[in-house]
């Protein structure tokens, strides 16, 4: 009887029998171009839809904070809000509390611009739902939080 060995699968190659890291990025990759799409469509990007979810509070913030928020560097996002502050979608002050720092706020252009994005995203989340299923989906946001809380 011959025995033949099999080289292992990449795919199951971790201690759990799945490449976690590939999955995950996977999924966010289709996740992030469905939004993008939907958000494309209501005039904005996945950036400007982060940037003005944060600023939706009205309290202001820091550029280090929203960098934070968005995922991206501080260089870039410096690109991104000065192109929002040019549309009219946000507006730099300086704190009153630290006269060092400068926070970021919504113009009234900027709280209407996030109601239409955040309308879009809405939908395309929706969307997701209906293909994940409801209780996988309610599911997955804990998880999630839990595994990147506790990395």
């Amino acid at each position: 009887m011959e025995t033949t060995t099999q080289s292992p699968d990449p795919a199951r190659a971790t201690r759990g029998g799945f490449d976690l890291a590939r999955l995950l990025t996977l999924a966010e990759r289709r996740v992030v171009a469905r939004i993008t799409s939907a958000l494309a469509s209501a005039g904005g990007s996945v950036e400007e839809w982060r940037v003005t979810s944060l600023l939706a509070d009205g309290e202001g913030h820091p550029m280090s904070e929203i960098a934070e928020h968005v995922l991206l560097a501080p260089p870039t996002l410096t690109k991104i809000v000065d192109r929002m502050v040019s549309d009219n979608l946000v507006y730099r002050r300086v704190d009153e509390t630290d006269r060092r720092r400068v926070l970021v706020f919504l113009s009234e252009r900027g709280v209407q611009a996030h109601r239409r994005l955040s309308e879009a995203v809405a939908g395309e989340q929706a969307e997701i739902e209906i293909l994940f299923g409801a209780e996988e989906t309610a599911l997955l946001g804990p998880l999630l939080t839990r595994l990147s809380d506790r990395l």
